[in-house]
């Protein structure tokens, strides 16, 4: 696994960056721009992914990290049940759907991978060093 100098450096982080300038762009039209419960939910969730990340990282801790990437976890989930809201009332199309579903798995799963790391990992963190 790479050394990560800052968390701009993790591939979650920037795999969430794009994650949130999507579900933004796609929020702010039409029906859905309408809908402030479902569009401002969909966007906080996306924005908690990129900030557990951040952080969860300078915590400096490995325990304490992977606590963080868990919570992001929980807010790819809390997205994509937020998709299937945006599907079922026609604010997105199917193909728009599965592609936003894709990258929230992705980057789900570079979390789980990141978390099953932790785990495994003898060092504590920077804060221990």
């Amino acid at each position: 696994m790479a050394k990560f100098e800052r968390f701009e450096d993790i591939e979650a982080w920037k795999k969430a960056r794009e994650l949130v300038r999507l579900i933004y762009c796609e929020t702010s039209r039409g029906a859905f721009a309408q809908d402030f419960t479902l569009r401002e939910q969909l966007r906080r969730a996306a924005i908690s992914i990129m900030s557990n990340i951040a952080e969860g990282y300078e915590r400096d801790g490995n325990r304490e990290f992977r606590q963080f990437l868990s919570l992001a976890k929980g807010s790819a989930g809390e997205i994509r049940s937020q998709l299937y809201v945006a599907l079922d009332n026609h604010y997105i199309d199917e193909r728009k759907c599965d592609e936003l579903m894709a990258r929230t798995i992705e980057v789900s799963k570079i979390l789980s991978g990141l978390m099953r790391y932790l785990e495994s990992t003898t060092a504590k963190g920077r804060k221990f060093s």
